[in-house]
């Protein structure tokens, strides 16, 4: 069964806490959902391959590693897109590819509206970014799709997560790791996250 990861980092807790606030802004949301994801990208990265190179510093000629394997990071629109530019900072030759998915107000099921993925895969890793796995339907629907694709290795990065929505992601694809940054209570009887922070992309994006 796959392992899920909640975040223990202060700074991650602190972050969460301002990024709930109803008051809080979609521009400080934006910045605080970006901070929220470089750490994350920490916790979610740690075993990723590496290998060993020689590189010359100012003094002498030393050993040091580099990234062994291609990444691609896979947002969830919109609100995945959110995630994106914190963790492309930290890997910058990333190659990130867009899965649109809307979810069904009547039934809560996913809806695929677009899917640029090329022919075949051109990365070794793939990362899914949704802020919110609540349900756990979007998610798992992105990586059947990441799965028919080819991809061989696939991780979920999430903000806030719903016990719910875990356990349908780790039912379907029980090889696919979660690294979140807090599990919340429960889904309420319309889907949403409690205490969880609203609706993720209308609070970036200001659409609310």
């Amino acid at each position: 069964m796959a392992n899920a990861y909640e975040s223990q980092h202060p700074l991650v807790k602190h972050k969460l806490t301002i990024l709930r606030n109803k008051d809080t802004k979609p521009k400080k949301f934006r910045e605080l959902v970006r901070e929220i994801s470089i750490m994350l990208a920490y916790e979610a990265t740690q075993d990723l391959a590496i290998e060993t190179v020689e590189v010359e510093t100012p003094l002498v000629s030393t050993e040091g590693h580099v990234l062994h394997e291609k990444i691609g990071l896979i947002p969830v629109l919109r609100a995945g897109l959110g995630m994106v530019e914190g963790v492309w900072e930290m890997m910058p030759g990333s190659e990130v590819w867009h899965i649109g998915l809307f979810r069904d107000e009547r039934t809560l099921k996913p809806v695929e509206y677009y899917n640029k993925l090329p022919i075949a895969p051109t990365v070794k890793v793939c990362i899914v970014l949704d802020p919110m796995l609540a349900t756990g339907g979007s998610a798992s629907a992105t990586i059947d799709i990441l799965k028919k694709w080819g991809a061989k290795r696939i991780k979920f990065m999430g903000i806030i997560a719903a016990p719910e929505g875990i356990k349908t992601l780790q039912e379907a694809h029980p090889d696919v790791d979660i690294y979140v940054g807090v599990i919340d209570d429960k889904l309420n009887n319309v889907g949403y996250i409690v205490p969880g922070l609203g609706d993720a992309g209308d609070r970036q994006f200001g659409t609310a």
